[in-house]
């Protein structure tokens, strides 16, 4: 039996979907988050059935009229897959809004289950609504959920009143059969009529302590934390706090004790190797990949607790507001107002952000949205972030949450040229989201959500980036005559043959030193591999100070870790901001050429990505030299040539796409 869950965004389904399937697919508490279906089989634990049942996650609909992506992959697969039963999520606290999708379920000849989900949030309302008289006006089983709950969360009841209807018809409270579909006035009418009937049914079973017009808790945090001006500085302030806490005081903390345990399997496989082993191939498994895998995995306690930590924001409703306060500035430079949502799932990982991209229906907003996503730091750079911050700025949260900052205002700026490139600098959109009501955040989604992306950073650490440490290490060690290169000869090896022409490029910018050239390229393949590669290059396998409980911080000394580097801290910055916002890894572009769907497109916004992280990094070093010192940094000459002609080439492109926005101004007036 195959059961379909469907309801209108936010309402819980993906939420009630792993509850009843065991399975940990990405919830969220905004609408929007699911853009495609999903399927698992239910527990057996939750019903008394021989046959296996099989839920069916859709994406969020208010009606079967499809206007979005999302709502056409709904109403496609409830039209033309036929479940055997429909489980309608309802919101408790919003009847009169979720009842019209239900009313036009109810019409599909499909027996429907409506869960009434939270209502636990009702109830700390005191609003009642009479489940009976409800059932009976709408025709089907209406049963009180709470997937968030653990317990006494109505589950069980939910499956056995679909087992119970399975098989058997649905009666239609509401018929709008004869509605011509192709006539507007008649289907406006219909629907009216519909909102109507809805109205009743609410009216009858529903009785509120507190009008929904009336001023709430929450409308007053919204005035702050929503507040065009107010909410700016609020948002910097909660972004420091949670770098804070995950790089500078707890993270470190319990990174300390998990180096430990690294550190103490490196030293137990060097000493089962022996001194009979090859040098070579002790220096490749001791040094090059558990060395270089263990850099990167070291980081792992700080970006559980940063994932931890945002979980909680997702979960309480207060990335919603971040949207909201976002909307205006992104509105100005021609983007979507939806275009918010795939940059704060890229926080996560760039590439379900850019997928996400895929609801927005306008072509150019969904391409420029999909080559700015991932901008957004994400997982993969925070152990970067964390290394050049605790390495040569003792820590400063300030550097993780500046990141974030910058690469919003670099989206900003790269929207703007973009909408003028393309000769649309007067479109404006329009985004209605609807703000989901507070709540205290779950500790256990939370956690569910931090190991869940723990899981796929371990794996990823234990494949991609294992084997290129490997090769990092052989290409190191070996010339292009495959003879092992003598110690502190490195520069003759293979790796800094090929590396070298890319860290002349990089001379502008105050870090062209094959080392840090081979790690940014290494970053292409996935961005941990940065951190994996300076481990490998420069021969250190612990960025975490032991005794000292905290990254290695030892700015400028010879022994530490910034003085192994041989940068100063400008250059330090520099080198990160390149790699944040230079293009991803190759699986987001690939992601990026699938959205985009056109090659131009996809090409130009590499391209565009290369330009910008090269521009802002040479800004970030000169300028930085230039205060720090007294004098622009070396090679500043070559480097204002390059970047004179990136940005000359921008300037060229915007002014023919300007022409062509006016040509289109003068069309349109003839």
């Amino acid at each position: 039996m195959r059961i379909a869950l469907t309801g209108n965004p936010n309402s819980g389904k993906t939420t009630l979907f792993n509850a009843i399937t065991g399975k940990i697919e990405k919830v969220g508490n905004w609408a929007g988050v699911t853009i495609e279906k999903k399927e698992g089989a239910i527990k057996s634990s939750l019903y008394k059935s021989n046959n296996e049942i099989i839920a069916v996650d859709l994406p969020g609909a208010y009606s079967m009229s499809p206007f979005t992506s999302e709502e056409n992959i709904t109403s496609d697969f409830i039209k033309n897959e036929k479940p055997d039963v429909i489980i309608n999520i309802v919101d408790a606290t919003n009847l009169s809004r979720s009842l019209f999708f239900t009313t036009q379920l109810l019409e599909l000849d499909i027996p429907v289950v409506v869960a009434l989900n939270k209502s636990d949030l009702n109830r700390k309302k005191n609003t009642d609504i009479d489940i009976d008289a409800l059932a009976k006006k709408i025709g089907c089983p209406v049963v009180e959920t709470v997937s968030t709950a653990s317990t006494n969360n109505g589950l069980k009841d939910l499956l056995s009143k679909v087992v119970e209807v399975a098989g058997k018809g649905q009666s239609r409270p509401f018929n709008a059969d004869n509605v011509n579909m192709s006539n507007k006035e008649a289907v406006l009418a219909s629907d009216k009529k519909r909102y109507d009937f809805v109205k009743t049914i609410v009216k009858a079973v529903e009785k509120r302590v507190v009008a929904s017009n009336e001023q709430t808790k929450q409308d007053a945090a919204d005035r702050i934390l929503a507040h065009k001006w107010l909410g700016i500085p609020v948002f910097a302030l909660i972004m420091w706090c949670v770098f804070a806490i995950s790089q500078s005081w707890v993270g470190p903390w319990i990174a300390d004790v998990f180096v430990g345990w690294l550190e103490g399997f490196q030293g137990f496989v060097a000493d089962a190797l022996g001194e009979s082993v090859s040098p070579f191939l002790s220096a490749l498994l001791v040094d090059g990949i558990i060395g270089g895998v263990a850099a990167v995995v070291g980081f792992l306690p700080l970006i559980m607790v940063l994932f931890f930590l945002l979980a909680l924001l997702e979960d309480c409703g207060y990335m919603a507001r971040v949207a909201v306060i976002m909307d205006r500035f992104f509105k100005k430079v021609g983007l979507s107002g939806k275009s918010i949502i795939p940059m704060i799932i890229g926080t996560g990982c760039a590439i379900p952000g850019v997928m996400a991209t895929r609801t927005i229906r306008n072509d150019r907003q969904r391409r420029t949205t999909a080559m700015l996503t991932p901008f957004m730091p994400c997982g993969a750079k925070l152990p970067v972030i964390a290394l050049f911050a605790g390495v040569f700025f003792n820590g400063s949260a300030i550097v993780g949450a500046g990141m974030y900052f910058l690469a919003i205002i670099i989206i900003i700026i790269g929207a703007l040229i973009v909408v003028r490139i393309t000769g649309e600098k007067g479109a404006r959109s329009f985004f209605i989201m609807e703000l989901p009501e507070y709540r205290i955040p779950s500790v256990k989604r939370a956690t569910i959500s931090m190991f869940s992306r723990a899981k796929a950073f371990i794996v990823k650490a234990a494949t991609i980036i294992l084997i290129c440490n490997a090769a990092v290490q052989i290409m190191q060690s070996f010339d292009w005559s495959f003879n092992l290169v003598a110690e502190g000869a490195e520069n003759t090896s293979i790796l800094a043959s090929i590396s070298t022409p890319f860290a002349i490029l990089l001379l502008p910018l105050g870090f062209g030193v094959w080392q840090l050239a081979a790690a940014a390229i290494t970053g292409f393949i996935a961005k941990e591999n940065i951190v994996g590669t300076l481990a490998v290059v420069y021969g250190i396998s612990n960025f975490i100070d032991t005794e000292e409980f905290a990254i290695v911080n030892e700015a400028g000394a010879a022994s530490g870790v910034a003085g192994v580097m041989g940068i100063t801290s400008v250059a330090a910055l520099s080198y990160l901001v390149f790699n944040l916002f230079t293009p991803p890894c190759f699986a987001a572009i690939g992601s990026m050429n699938s959205e985009m769907e056109n090659k131009k497109w996809l090409w130009g916004g590499i391209g565009f990505q290369f330009g910008m992280g090269y521009v802002v990094s040479f800004f970030f070093y000169h300028i930085g030299t230039l205060i720090t010192t007294g004098a622009v940094g070396e090679y500043f000459l070559p480097g204002v040539i390059a970047v004179a002609i990136m940005i000359g080439i921008v300037i060229v492109l915007m002014k023919k796409g300007d022409q062509k926005a006016n040509a289109k101004v003068a069309l349109a007036s003839r």
